[in-house]
């Protein structure tokens, strides 16, 4: 059977999903064809379909936590690529700028946000089938659900952040927040040797943090900042890590952290962006690292497949629901209700 044409979700405005179709571009020599079977929701998309990220273009044919079968493979992909290989789709990159040459390929200066010909934005996750440079493909178990493969990308991002924050065995790291990327933090970072504590609110999420074994403060009930000092004998955190983007996550952060030389990982992004209020000669005084992270490089992805095929990392409680394609409006809806965890759509 030929296949020509594409089916995709698209964001067309905020609030508005629709499933368009197109022609498929032409297998390059290095490129494969991926019959996709999911792609998870994050926070970047549907925090575009809720009008938070205006920032975003549209018509967005966004998606980027997928994976699919191999179906068709050009003359000079690689053999470890065969057809019938699951796959989950890392980054874009060229290999031939300098931040590739150096590992740096999320920062790769040859990938830009262009439009397609046709006038599309964004990476076609949502698709029924999809072309892709045989370079960014990673094998995926084939145990793993097609949902639980899509958790490649996220997960590189997690180890992204701890190696910037170079989390050592037995160290002690505070997650501030237990929502998806939260706990994901939180199984990384006890699968290199941490000890993990984690703080939330919400009672269903403390629920699902504990049934996979997590300590857990419950911040609706007491001061998280005293409750940490007390877990850690009054010494306080190593490192901590804010997976939620609010200015009072931030605030409890700097408090928690040891008296000196604590690190702050700063992974999650919020809209309108939170504050950080901090003065340098806090920083300085307390030998203090605050650290930013975003994206990941192929070495991280490399490393967070590992993870995910050898199970050392379970995402298989993250998701939280399952839709077809052609119901990509209510897929939206139900991933950006307060709580959720990963909404994923089967394709």
């Amino acid at each position: 059977m030929s296949i020509d044409k594409m089916r995709f979700a698209v964001l067309t405005k905020a609030k508005v999903a629709e499933v368009h179709e197109r022609p498929l571009p032409e297998i390059g020599e290095n490129q494969v064809l991926i019959k996709q079977e999911a792609c998870n929701i994050c926070t970047t998309d549907y925090g575009q379909w809720l009008g938070l990220r205006e920032h975003q273009p549209y018509p967005m044919a966004g998606g980027h936590e997928g994976a699919g079968i191999i179906v068709k493979k050009g003359s000079k992909v690689r053999d470890d690529l065969q057809i019938g290989d699951r796959v989950a789709v890392a980054y874009n990159y060229c290999g031939e700028c300098d931040p590739c040459k150096s590992g740096a390929t999320s920062e790769c200066t040859e990938v830009k946000n262009e439009p397609t010909e046709d006038g599309y934005y964004g990476n076609f996750g949502f698709a029924d089938y999809c072309v892709r440079d045989s370079k960014v493909l990673i094998k995926m178990d084939e145990n793993l659900s097609p949902s639980e493969a899509s958790f490649l990308e996220p997960l590189s991002t997690v180890v992204k952040g701890l190696r910037k924050l170079r989390l050592q065995p037995l160290e002690t790291v505070v997650i501030i927040g237990a929502g998806t990327m939260g706990l994901v933090n939180a199984q990384a970072a006890r699968a290199l040797g941490g000890h993990v504590i984690l703080t939330e609110m919400m009672e269903s999420k403390i629920n699902v943090a504990k049934s996979m074994g997590f300590e857990v403060i419950n911040a609706s009930l007491c001061d998280p900042v005293e409750k940490v000092k007390e877990l850690t004998g009054g010494k306080g955190a190593d490192a901590v890590i804010v997976a939620v983007g609010a200015t009072k996550a931030n605030e409890q952060a700097l408090k928690m952290v040891k008296r000196v030389e604590g690190r702050v990982l700063l992974f999650a992004a919020g809209y309108p962006a939170p504050k950080l209020d901090v003065d340098s000669n806090y920083i300085h005084y307390k030998k203090l690292e605050l650290i930013g992270t975003y994206g990941a490089d192929m070495q991280d992805f490399i490393i967070s497949a590992k993870l995910l095929n050898e199970k050392r990392v379970d995402v298989s409680k993250l998701i939280q629901a399952t839709y077809p394609l052609d119901k990509i409006q209510e897929a939206y809806g139900e991933a950006s209700k307060l709580g959720s965890y990963r909404v994923s759509v089967l394709l």
